[in-house]
């Protein structure tokens, strides 16, 4: 009965999380310009949360594994409502950027202890439709969180971060009284639970860096679509707001839906190529964009190529690395957070050398992530019948 409910919990967790984070999106820019942060100080405010992920994300999963999921999650937690709480009563930059990096510190332990939640209580052939559903929470939350974010700056700018840090703390008591812990004693020795890198092996290495390319490429469109829009179909803030909430429902429902099916019938390695491919034809797409219609289609289509990638990289990594299940999702959270560090940048200043560079390079990427994985993907041992 635990694994039958854990699992419309968890989904229940994660998208509270995410709506929390969500919230924030569009109000974040204007608040820190409220304090006088100038572009520069902005970008880093908005890269120093990524970088604590990418430090401590691995730290994290490999404590879950050791304490179990549920304690890391609530500290995770925790440290959502204790950062978006110090936001919204910041007077001062410095206040907002200790925030954020508190922030990065502590809820790097949320992603990855879900996945290795869901690992836990699936069994191999129904580990992909575990990861999808937490993928839907995640994409859902970010559907519903800027939006609400947005309805709420009306009334004050801190506003949004008070609504988040209420939603964390519910969240909290929410995994406090339901949430029954999933990890038990599996007999990993002393020196495996200290290495962060004991999931890093040659036989999975290359689902980090298939993880790392497609971050990568999303974060690079993420960073610069709003001026491609604007350039090629004249679109503004709230068209782009209606395009990107259309692409995360198609996310979502695809990942809570058709991901388990899918891995269940072809197994995650051809769900990966198959995301990949439709991936790259959405890049291709995006650059014939000339309208609201275009646009809403050819994101959308990227969206549900890209977002069944995850999910099924997840499933995967748990079923071939010898290591601990948090172990290795807390690794693959941080070659996440190693792309969107990266992508943003790299994606604005191609944008300056031409404004599909972005899409093109993110196309040519993904082409390589995939042939890197059809050489290198790791083979799933039979299971134990």
């Amino acid at each position: 009965m635990q694994k039958k409910t854990a699992l419309p919990i968890l989904f229940v967790v994660m998208f509270l999380v995410m709506v929390g984070f969500g919230i924030i999106i569009p109000v974040l820019p204007f608040y820190a310009e409220e304090m006088g942060a100038n572009p520069t100080e902005l970008g880093l405010l908005m890269a120093v949360y990524s970088l604590m992920q990418l430090i401590f994300a691995p730290m994290w999963g490999r404590l879950s594994d050791r304490i179990g999921r549920k304690p890391v999650m609530m500290i995770g937690i925790t440290g959502l409502a204790l950062s978006f709480f110090i936001q919204a009563i910041s007077t001062e930059l410095w206040m907002l950027f200790v925030a954020r990096i508190l922030g990065g510190m502590l809820s790097s332990a949320n992603m990855p202890t879900a996945m290795a939640y869901v690992a836990d209580i699936t069994t191999e052939e129904n580990r992909g439709r575990g990861m999808g559903i937490i993928g839907a929470a995640v994409g859902l939350g970010f559907v519903f969180g800027p939006a609400v974010g947005g309805i709420f700056s009306k009334f004050s700018l801190s506003m949004p971060f008070f609504l988040a840090s209420g939603s964390a703390a519910i969240t909290l008591v929410l995994v406090f009284l339901l949430l029954k812990e999933s990890k038990h004693e599996t007999g990993q020795t002393s020196e495996e639970k200290r290495s962060i890198w004991k999931a890093f092996t040659r036989e999975v290495s290359v689902l980090f860096f298939v993880q790392l390319f497609i971050s990568l490429s999303l974060s690079g469109l993420e960073a610069t679509f709003a001026y491609f829009a604007a350039e090629k179909a004249g679109l503004d803030s709230t068209q782009l707001g209606y395009i990107f909430m259309i692409m995360g429902f198609g996310g979502a429902l695809v990942q809570g839906g058709l991901v388990g099916r899918l891995t269940k019938k072809y197994g995650e390695s051809a769900v990966i190529q198959g995301g990949m491919i439709v991936s790259v034809i959405g890049f291709g797409l995006i650059l014939l964009v000339d309208n609201f219609t275009t646009a809403a289609i050819y994101l959308t289509i990227f969206g549900l190529g890209n977002g069944v990638i995850r999910p099924s990289v997840s499933s995967l990594l748990t079923k071939t690395s010898s290591a601990g299940h948090g172990s290795s999702t807390g690794l693959l959270s941080s070659f996440d957070s190693l792309g969107r560090i990266i992508g943003p940048p790299l994606g604005g200043w191609l944008f300056s050398l031409a404004i599909g560079l972005p899409y093109i390079s993110g196309a040519i990427i993904t082409i390589l992530a995939f042939f890197m994985f059809l050489f290198f993907r790791p083979r799933v041992k039979p299971a134990n019948i």
